[in-house]
């Protein structure tokens, strides 16, 4: 028992030892394994950190010889537009000394001809000098006076010359002075007469502008006078600034000019900023507005008239009437009276209502831009009213309003009618605006007849004309002779009294843009 207890003992620990004998086989094998397997893998890394490495010493030698050769190429084009830019300046150079040469000889042949025309005019002189002393010899053989003789002879025909002449000029300024002392006379008493039409007058050529201080002014002229100088320019409209409080005075004959002005100018007061860049922004928002209010104007009196199907164009110039007077009659007020006149006597006839009215509407058109062109105010009218497909009878109606041409229908002698009856009302024209108004008119075309004026502008109640002429066509060399030369022009065919004061403006505008 014993002995079998002992062989198993000694058989467990010989299946122990074996086992462990075993066991340290299989860790012996499978660490050798791990040690080659890890071995491979070391390998392996290195041999890809080599081709890695490689590679990036490849792309950054490529990297260098791209780098290298952009240089070149840089230094390359660089030298290439150096040697442009030189050939260019050598070129250049040798233009400017062919130049410089031709100049050159052409100042030689210049003083050459200079020299020989100098020569030639010693020798004419000369030539002259014989003939002249060879003609007074003569002179003195034929006549057989001296030379002193001979003076005093003629000084005492110029004396009797004079003294005529002299006496007409005298009898010429006293009958001058009496004309004008018995003109001087009617205007007093005429003046006087018709006191009530002066704030009619008034009305019709100035306008006044509230000013919140009189600090205020100042600002509007601006230093050295710049701000109301460019806002004249601009306008054409001549401000007053004087002693009167807190006011501006706009005196100028053109209404719509006036008006412009006047916006402009409140806007400006408004605004605050008062520069010249600013006030030519404000002219032009002004002249928008303006032109808004003149569309407003004509579609109003279509609408007031019930008159309708009017062409656009001519609904704009109806507006234009608005600031427009005939004798001191509003135009547009008139225009609307003679349609209501006209259509209500047509009614009363049984003749078409609303072709009296459109007639009696459209019958002065023409006077929304007479100043503008040629001819009277019935054929521009009768011309505008063709170009824009009014009917016959509309066009003959406008056509005969005045006479000129003899009325064929019922419709023409019913609007010639109402003219006559809206013009005839008490107080409803004056004769001295109008003449006015167009001598004005006819001083400012005087001056636009020039070649070279831009624009011009008659202020100061025609005292003064301002003309603004083209600064590439007029020089400041020639501007007095032109001045000089649109004076002579208007003493020749305007009449006027006092005196008138022409002005030349050249202005040189340089302008650019920071981007």
């Amino acid at each position: 028992m014993e002995i079998s207890g002992l062989i198993a003992v000694v058989i467990v620990l010989a299946g122990l030892a074996i086992g462990s004998l075993i066991g340290w086989f299989i860790r012996k094998s499978s660490a050798e394994k791990m040690i080659g397997s890890a071995e491979i893998e070391a390998k392996r890394l290195l041999k890809n950190a080599e081709a890695e490495a490689e590679a990036k010493k490849r792309e950054k030698i490529v990297a260098a010889k791209e780098e290298v050769m952009q240089l070149r190429n840089d230094i390359e084009k660089e030298t290439r537009e150096r040697r442009s830019e030189i050939q260019r300046m050598e070129r250049r150079n040798l233009q400017k000394e062919e130049t410089l040469e031709r100049k050159t000889e052409a100042l030689e042949r210049k003083e050459e001809n200079l020299h020989r025309r100098e020569s030639d005019v010693e020798k004419q002189k000369l030539d002259l000098n014989e003939l002249l002393a060879k003609q007074v010899a003569e002179l003195e053989r034929l006549s057989g006076l001296t030379p002193e003789e001979a003076k005093q002879l003629l000084l005492k025909s110029v004396e009797e010359e004079v003294r005529y002449e002299s006496a007409i000029m005298i009898k010429e300024y006293e009958t001058r002075t009496k004309e004008e002392a018995e003109k001087r006379a009617k205007d007093i008493i005429s003046l006087a007469i018709h006191r009530c039409a002066a704030d009619h007058v008034v009305e019709s050529t100035v306008s006044v502008v509230a000013l919140p201080n009189d600090e205020m002014k100042g600002r509007i002229i601006g230093r050295e006078g710049r701000n109301i100088r460019a806002l004249e320019t601009l306008t054409g409209i001549d401000l007053i600034i004087d002693d009167t409080p807190e006011a501006v005075i706009l005196s100028g004959f053109d209404p719509i000019r006036r008006e412009v002005a006047r916006v402009a100018l409140e806007k400006l007061i408004l605004d605050g900023r008062i520069h010249p860049a600013r006030i030519e922004e404000m002219v032009e928002k002004a002249q928008k507005e303006v032109d808004q209010k003149i569309r407003e104007e004509g579609e109003q009196a279509t609408f007031e008239t019930g008159v309708h199907g009017i062409h656009p164009e001519l609904i704009r110039l109806l507006g234009r009437l608005r600031f427009r007077t005939s004798y001191g009659q509003n135009v547009l007020r008139h225009s609307i009276e003679v349609s209501h006149l006209a259509g209500l006597m047509a009614s009363e006839l049984g003749v078409d209502v609303q072709t009296a009215k459109r007639a009696g509407l459209l019958h002065d058109i023409g006077k929304a831009v007479d100043h503008d062109t040629e001819g009277t105010h019935v054929e521009i009218g009768v011309d505008l009213c063709k170009k824009y497909k009014e009917s016959w009878d509309i066009i003959h109606a406008i056509e005969a309003h005045h006479g000129d041409t003899e009325p064929k229908t019922i419709v023409a002698v019913l609007v010639a009618a109402a003219d006559a009856v809206s013009a005839a009302r008490p107080g409803a024209r004056r004769e001295t605006l109008e003449s006015y108004i167009k001598r004005l008119q006819k001083l400012e075309e005087i001056a636009e007849t020039f070649e070279g004026v831009e624009k011009s502008y008659a202020i100061q109640a025609g005292r003064e004309i301002r003309i603004i002429v083209n600064p590439e066509k007029i020089d400041d060399a020639l501007a007095p002779r032109f001045a000089h030369d649109i004076a002579k022009r208007i003493e020749e065919e305007l009449e006027y009294p006092g005196q008138i004061k022409v002005v030349v403006m050249r202005e040189t505008r340089a302008v650019d843009y920071a981007k």
